[in-house]
């Protein structure tokens, strides 16, 4: 049986993928010896993406770097919402599984930013509406995506004291960095975030990180029950279902299960 990869393509995307994973410009000798690819083939196919915009030249430094047909591929993800169209019929199932409000966020900076939000029937309305953004820490979708970070990208977004926002009273006390840092530990050890209350007073919520191809968290889903009605043995089954809809989302954009 003959290989289905087309050489050129699989080589031009190996290529594009470099670049991407770069600091900065790259010579081809370089780019020829890091995908163990003849220096001729490196220097055609390079001249075809420079032709097509999606690689710049840089004569001066003898370097290649992304060109601006690549920055357009990456705008036209952002435009066709791959999350949102692909997550909300999973989340809308989650729904259904779970007779408990879901929802689907995304890190923007130290917040979350919620583009899906499925109400079951009959639930209280929540603040974690489209579009709303709120302090990551708080969050269960942000203690989820913040567990899966390494350590040092947690500590540059939170700083100092300062980086801390809260709405009200919050049950879990994270005003600093080392209590920041116990929760995201606990968070770990547990499975799942777990939140108690720090958004809204009386809601819980459970969340599981969304990991793209590098395992980076890209997202969170999350459910919200009220606490009276969700007795602390059936927390881990919650979690469960949650945990099945984000890997399912993260294998359906090309990403890893998050129990890698």
């Amino acid at each position: 049986m003959s290989d289905p990869k087309v050489p050129a393509a699989d080589q031009t995307l190996r290529i594009l993928s470099l670049l991407a994973r770069s600091r900065g410009p790259v010579p081809a000798s370089m780019i020829a010896t890091q995908l163990d690819l003849p220096r001729s083939t490196v220097y055609q196919l390079l001249t075809t993406l420079q032709e097509h915009g999606y690689v710049l030249h840089l004569p001066e430094e003898k370097r290649y770097g992304l060109g601006i047909s690549a920055v357009e591929l990456s705008s036209a993800y952002a435009r066709q919402e791959p999350l949102s169209r692909i997550g909300r019929p999973l989340v809308a199932q989650l729904v259904d599984r779970v007779r408990q409000s879901c929802h689907l966020a995304v890190p923007h900076g130290r917040d979350v930013l919620y583009v899906i939000e499925e109400r079951a029937p009959g639930a209280p309305s929540l603040v974690t509406d489209v579009d709303v953004r709120l302090p990551m820490q708080l969050t269960a979708s942000g203690r989820a995506i913040l567990a899966a970070l390494p350590r040092a990208q947690v500590r540059a977004l939170f700083p100092d004291r300062g980086a801390f926002v809260h709405r009200h009273a919050d049950p879990d006390g994270i005003d600093r960095y080392s209590r920041l840092r116990s929760v995201l530990d606990e968070t770990t050890t547990r499975g799942f975030a777990l939140e108690r209350g720090s958004v809204t007073e009386g809601l819980w919520s459970i969340g599981v990180p969304v990991l793209d191809h590098r395992g980076w968290p890209v997202a969170a889903i999350a459910v919200t029950f009220p606490e009276a009605k969700m007795p602390d043995e059936s927390l881990p089954l919650l979690a469960e279902e949650v945990r099945r809809t984000a890997e399912t989302l993260s294998t359906r954009i090309h990403g890893r299960s998050a129990r890698s």
